[in-house]
């Protein structure tokens, strides 16, 4: 389009692909991506969720192509991120209701440290290496796993600590 010229706003403005074809295609491509994302596990600690990491992606680049022309029509761009946003309303919103989703969907903490003892097979599997656990136990002011009743790894990647009884006067009075 030369600068001069007006745009053309009745193809700008309207569907240039079936509004159906749009959801079905933004439905499989999100799901596709958050069960691959779910199998592939956390990689890093204190991440962005899995869900919260694709919702921005897809509609970074759902946007992107409405906005830049790679669609006909603005339209089709907002309905794609709108079935996007959809998806994961509706995805918090029956994890929220119905406690077996919840189960099934959402990633539950995993135990990473019990009564002072590294659950080693628990690491292996999240990918953390024993520098990196200590790293973060550190920043929460422990620095021994003797002082460590439970450690998990949240949903979200961090790291939650439950000191050992007792733990919480030894560490202050070193």
């Amino acid at each position: 389009m030369h600068l001069l010229t007006s745009p053309d706003w009745s193809e700008m403005l309207a569907f240039s692909v079936p509004p159906l074809e749009t959801v079905i295609r933004g439905s499989l491509m999100y799901w596709f991506i958050f069960v691959l994302l779910r199998i592939a596990g956390r990689r890093d600690i204190g991440s962005l969720g899995v869900a919260d990491m694709l919702v921005l992606v897809l509609i970074a680049d759902a946007a992107q192509n409405g906005m830049a022309g790679d669609y006909v029509s603005v339209i089709d761009g907002m309905l794609l991120v709108a079935t996007i946003v959809g998806w994961t309303v509706l995805i918090d919103r029956a994890v929220y209701s119905i406690p077996a989703l919840s189960r099934a969907l959402a990633i539950d903490h995993i135990c990473l440290v019990r009564d002072g003892t590294l659950m080693r097979r628990n690491l292996r599997r999240e990918a953390i290496t024993e520098e990196e656990l200590m790293s973060e136990l550190r920043l929460q002011g422990i620095d021994r796993l003797a002082l460590v009743r439970r450690a998990y790894i949240e949903a979200d990647g961090n790291i939650s600590v439950l000191r050992a009884h007792g733990a919480g006067a030894a560490a202050k009075g070193r």
